[in-house]
């Protein structure tokens, strides 16, 4: 390394650490919450009413959402507007997401149903993570509505943190999937929760191992409806829990000392949007695949 790129990393790292030291002399832990740079941070767990439209409350995470759904439209729109056989630019970048995301489709469910799957998986992985990265902007923390000199509401909140949003998506993603089993199999995909047959055959000498096969198609059918709230609960818990590390971290050091956890939001906003995505995708497979009524021919 030239001495010249070790003066510059060396200005770097000193600059950094210039910054960190002003975090936390601004910060609440060294200066005391009275006189921070910041004010105390303001946390709600149910979604805030920014405005009204008659009868219909607009939250701040359900215009988070629409944000969300708008940038997604026009991003799409701006890379496929003149389609290039050589991509360049932006509709380079947008084509190896696609084009990853449709891989990982495939693999799990294969080139027959990746086709019907792939644009809930891909609507679903693209909302959640976009959504949780605008979350990471400046913008979120910082704008609100203000009463009597006190926060009343964030005029912007991430929709992953917003409870009815991810049970919304997690309720979309069931019907989604039981519809693709119907499709798949008819009314014999009710044989996978409804199991009489050993029941019936040679009764009653079957009575006994009849019996544990209906009641293991009861759990299989809370298992289906207990999917809704294991998605729901487990988008919403890490998307808030991020959401809160970032505002408490920004109270007690300031602004740069956060750095890294914003790095660490990131992946996390990835790594979320892809376990939901892909747990979708899972159980969708499944639902397609032979039932267990159909194991027993």
């Amino acid at each position: 390394m030239s001495s010249r790129n070790k003066r510059l990393l060396l200005l770097v790292g000193l600059a950094l650490v210039a910054l960190v030291v002003v975090g936390f002399v601004e910060g609440a832990i060294f200066k005391g919450p009275e006189d921070a740079f910041l004010s105390e941070p303001h946390v709600a767990l149910p979604a805030e009413q920014i405005a009204s439209l008659g009868a219909f409350r607009v939250t701040n995470t359900l215009l988070s959402s629409w944000i969300t759904t708008v940038l997604l439209i026009v991003l799409f729109f701006l890379a496929t507007r003149r389609m290039s056989p050589v991509p360049r630019g932006l509709q380079n970048v947008v084509e190896l997401a696609v084009e990853a995301l449709y891989n990982f489709v495939i693999s799990v469910a294969g080139e027959h149903y990746a086709r019907r799957f792939f644009p809930l998986i891909a609507t679903l992985f693209f909302f959640v993570m976009v959504n949780a990265w605008l979350g990471l902007l400046p913008i979120y923390q910082s704008l609100a509505i203000f009463e009597n000199g006190h926060v009343k509401a964030h005029l912007l909140r991430p929709a992953g943190t917003d409870i009815n949003m991810t049970f919304a998506l997690a309720l979309i993603s069931f019907v989604f999937i039981e519809a693709w089993g119907f499709r798949a199999h008819g009314f014999a995909f009710l044989g996978e929760f409804i199991r009489v047959k050993v029941l019936f055959r040679d009764f009653p000498r079957n009575l006994f191992m009849g019996l544990i096969d209906v009641f293991v198609g009861i759990l299989e059918l809370l298992s289906h409806f207990v999917r809704i709230i294991s998605f729901g609960f487990r988008l919403f818990g890490n998307m808030t829990a991020g959401e809160i590390l970032l505002l408490v971290s920004a109270f007690l050091v300031a602004f740069v000392a956060t750095l890294p956890f914003y790095g660490l939001e990131l992946l996390v906003g990835f790594v979320q949007a892809l376990i939901f995505a892909g747990l979708t995708l899972v159980f969708a497979t499944v639902a397609v695949a032979g039932t267990e009524s159909e194991e027993h021919h």
